[in-house]
């Protein structure tokens, strides 16, 4: 007789279980036509690096559903596979290079530093799926998937010259969020919301050829280099006379059309805004509106052009020279402490830079009400059922989403500039010549495709799509997504939009939202989320945001 350990040592236990597993194929996936179909698509970690604790709830959660379904008799399929997160595994990658070998992408060169991803990528994808087992999740590891594998890549490319075809992916200069760390472009949902302190500066504006001023407050005083306009509302009596006519901006003599538009909001402030298409969203749609003249005044460095003797300057260093400036030549009327919001990159924390810049973007109203209408109908729901309301809310105030990104890890864009006759050619297979005038002298787009461009293709992607293949017949719609309410924007939303809009078919059937895994010194998590309460001591293991939906605060 052998005596029982004392303590459990379940390297010695549990690997041998899962070996057992493994070698039966009890996890597989079967199509079976007497069976009922039950099929989920694991949020794909980033591979970043290691797995955290979020990881570990999501995962439980779906493993559940899955044995419990396949001891009711039903075809169980959960798909497993991993997110090449482009804008996170390249910073990861050049920190390393930087760190260990005093290198940049630049240094190397796209070709080779493509290949430092990829043994990234094979390393850390690798030990993410180690992880996965150590933890016994029944996946069907015969159909692991990458968003960056050839099947993956095939449905990439055909959604985007789709789209592309029915006019619904456009390129166009447009105001966008800007990070000056990450040196991409982001979108929308990508841009995090502070409440930081700042202050209010209060700038005279002086009327031309008139004893008349207008007192503009602003929180970035350095844009105002970019002014081209003052903007009042239609009703304000106070200013009707002065519609027409010009301002003139302090420190830079230009000359400003004084315009209205009900943008502005009356009885406000002064009711009086300064105008700056280039730097700000509003002020993009009023220019739009009132013809007025763009000038960017703050670089993708974050530093300042077509400013004078500002130029070259970093934008808060300029802030303080123009205030400065101002007081002096008696243009600054009051300062007052003031805190507000303000965007950061959700990758690096970095205060975004809303610029305009020539980007890839999907037109997303046309999108946006196949969506709507397949949650309101009730053929999707969400579980917790008031997470309805935060999705509705954001698809019924969806802008044009920018999809290119200034990176070189990820979905190359398929399109190709003639250097001859100015036309882009997008293609399926990679382009040899101009379609339009047949020239040799093309070049390709070097920009590559927001992450979540390709992972909201994830539910048939995975399954073969564009290929009719039998896995999509039997499991598509997928039967639940199990995720985290932190991205219910950046891919619920999207999945749903694109599984529409690709396969007429909405991508699952049921959108099952937990709560996520807190660090020991992240905010305590809200009130409508409770899962997350049995980890409140539970800390992350490892120091990247994921595409999980389980992300840690870090």
């Amino acid at each position: 007789m052998r005596e029982l350990p004392k303590v459990y040592e379940p390297k010695k236990v549990e690997k041998k279980i899962y070996d057992f597993w493994m070698d039966g194929g009890w996890f597989k996936g079967e199509i079976d036509p007497e069976k009922k179909p039950f099929s989920i698509v694991m949020p794909p970690p980033n591979v970043t690096g290691q797995l955290h604790m979020g990881h570990a709830l999501d995962a439980t959660l779906q493993d559940i559903l899955t044995r419990y379904k396949r001891m009711q008799g039903y075809a169980a399929l959960w798909l497993p596979g991993q997110d090449h997160a482009g804008i996170a595994t390249q910073i990861r990658v050049e920190q390393e290079l930087r760190e260990k070998e005093g290198l940049s992408r630049y240094d190397l060169g796209r070709e080779k530093f493509l290949e430092r991803v990829w043994d990234w990528k094979h390393q850390y994808g690798n030990r993410i799926i180690e992880q996965q087992k150590s933890m016994g999740v029944s996946c069907d590891w015969d159909r692991n998937r990458f968003t960056m594998d050839e099947t993956c890549a095939k449905a990439v490319r055909e959604t985007f010259c789709d789209l592309y075809e029915k006019g619904l992916i456009y390129k166009g200069s447009r105001i966008i969020n800007w990070c000056p760390h990450c040196r991409t472009a982001l979108s929308d949902a990508e841009v995090e919301y502070k409440d930081m302190p700042g202050h209010f500066w209060h700038i005279r504006y002086p009327v031309e050829n008139s004893d008349e001023e207008f007192i503009i407050a602003t929180t970035r005083p350095e844009t105002m280099l970019g002014d081209t306009g003052v903007a009042v509302h239609p009703d304000d009596e106070r200013y009707k006379h002065l519609v027409g006519k010009n301002a003139i901006l302090p420190l830079v003599g230009r000359k400003l059309p004084i315009v209205a538009d009900e943008y502005v909001e009356l009885g406000f402030g002064t009711g009086a805004v300064k105008m700056t298409p280039c730097h700000d969203p509003n002020d993009y749609e009023v220019g739009l509106r009132h013809d007025l003249e763009r000038i960017q005044c703050i670089d993708e460095d974050a530093r300042i052009i077509n400013g004078g003797k500002y130029d070259g300057l970093d934008r808060y260093e300029a802030r303080k020279a123009i205030v400065a400036d101002l007081e002096e030549q008696g243009y600054l009327v009051k300062v007052e402490p003031y805190n507000h919001n303000v965007g950061c990159c959700y990758r690096c924390g970095t205060v975004v830079e809303p610029l305009t810049s020539p980007q890839w973007f999907v037109k997303m109203a046309p999108l946006a009400k196949k969506a709507i209408e397949v949650v309101k109908d009730g053929r999707i729901k969400f579980v917790p059922e008031r997470f309805t309301k935060t999705y509705l809310n954001w698809m019924e105030n969806v802008h044009d989403w920018c999809i290119s990104r200034q990176l070189w890890w990820g979905h190359q864009i398929p399109a190709w500039y003639c250097d001859d006759c100015g036309h882009i050619t997008v293609s399926r297979t990679d382009a040899c010549e101009c379609e339009a005038c047949k020239s040799k002298n093309i070049r390709r787009e070097e920009d590559v495709l927001d992450t979540w461009f390709s992972s909201a293709l994830w539910p048939f992607s995975t399954m073969g799509w564009p290929e009719k293949t039998e896995e999509l017949r039997y499991w598509y719609p997928t039967s639940v997504m199990v995720t985290g309410y932190d991205i219910i924007f950046f891919w619920v939303a999207r999945m749903i939009f694109s599984g529409m809009e690709q396969m007429d078919k909405e991508p699952f059937k049921t959108v099952f939202i937990h709560g996520l895994v807190p660090s020991t010194s992240s905010p305590a998590t809200p009130p409508e989320t409770t899962c997350a309460s049995m980890w409140k001591s539970a800390r992350p293991c490892a120091t990247s945001a994921t595409s999980s939906g389980t992300r840690a605060a870090l």
